[in-house]
């Protein structure tokens, strides 16, 4: 006898449609963050296409929600897909969502000084920024107040060491944001030693995490009485929220100029030069 086959129970095309549509919005995000590492594109085509990706990604959680209800009634199939393409999307909405919840707890600040006041200049970087970008002026006598009272700790750095020897700390601490993988990739496109009546003076492009857009960074050394002053200044190229990103760079490179500063203190001082006359001598 010919065993008869039970008809199977049709899938939801609700579901299929969702992992579809999730896994396009998948696809569009990757590409825009590698496109946006790469530089190919300027800010505002990434951004949309960016946008545009989150969007389908909220798109499927939509059609999952509406699988589910159908897959509950009609007794379908398809649940596998549905629960994938809500798991999927909400890895992909998990940090702007992060973001956007920082946005209410920050004030709107892009540019953050040590020094509000008189902050340190972007010279070499003026010329990169083209006219999308924010400018290169800081915001005003309302600067210092506002960043008073959410960036109180961040301050200028004084160190008994003699400006030369706090550039060469300064040095430091970007040569270990060059040179390690494992950090976000920094350039520096300007370096002035200081000099008898001149301020040292840097400056560097950091790039963020995940999507590589650019900030700015100027670093000012400046001779004291007791030493020198560092001055460090981080701005975004772009937008009018860091999400505090800026801060928190200004404070990793504050901390990593002061212990590459005592490790110059603890260095033993270079032996004495012997005078001209006894170094001929020795050699006759």
């Amino acid at each position: 006898m010919a065993r008869r086959r039970l008809p199977e129970e049709p899938v939801s095309r609700l579901a299929v449609w969702a992992r579809r549509l999730v896994l396009f919005s998948l696809v569009v995000v990757l590409l825009t963050v590698i496109v946006a590492r790469s530089g190919l594109l300027d800010i505002i085509p990434v951004l949309v296409t960016f946008t545009a990706g989150l969007a389908l990604a909220v798109a499927a959680i939509l059609l999952a929600v509406a699988a589910f209800v159908a897959i509950w009634r009609l007794g379908l199939r398809g649940f596998g897909s549905a629960v994938s393409a809500v798991l999927i999307s909400l890895l992909l909405l998990a940090y702007p969502v992060y973001l956007g919840v920082k946005v209410y707890s920050l004030p709107k600040i892009s540019d953050v000084s040590s020094d509000p006041v008189d902050p340190p200049a972007f010279e070499i970087i003026a010329r990169l920024r083209n006219r999308q970008a924010n400018p290169v002026a800081y915001r005003g006598l309302s600067a210092p107040a506002m960043e008073a009272s959410v960036y109180s700790d961040i301050e200028s750095l004084d160190l008994t060491l003699p400006p030369q020897s706090a550039y060469a700390a300064v040095l430091a601490a970007l040569a270990k944001r060059k040179d390690n993988l494992a950090a976000p990739l920094w350039r520096v496109i300007d370096e002035r030693r200081p000099g008898p009546g001149r301020d040292g003076h840097v400056e560097a492009i950091a790039y963020t995490w995940i999507m590589g857009f650019r900030d700015d960074v100027a670093i000012r050394i400046r001779p004291t009485r007791e030493g020198s002053r560092i001055d460090v200044r981080s701005a975004s190229r772009y937008g009018r929220w860091d999400f505090g990103v800026n801060a928190a760079r200004v404070r990793r490179l504050m901390e990593d100029i002061d212990e590459h500063a005592d490790a110059i203190k603890l260095e033993p001082p270079p032996p004495p030069k012997e005078p001209e006359r006894r170094q001929r001598r020795r050699r006759r």
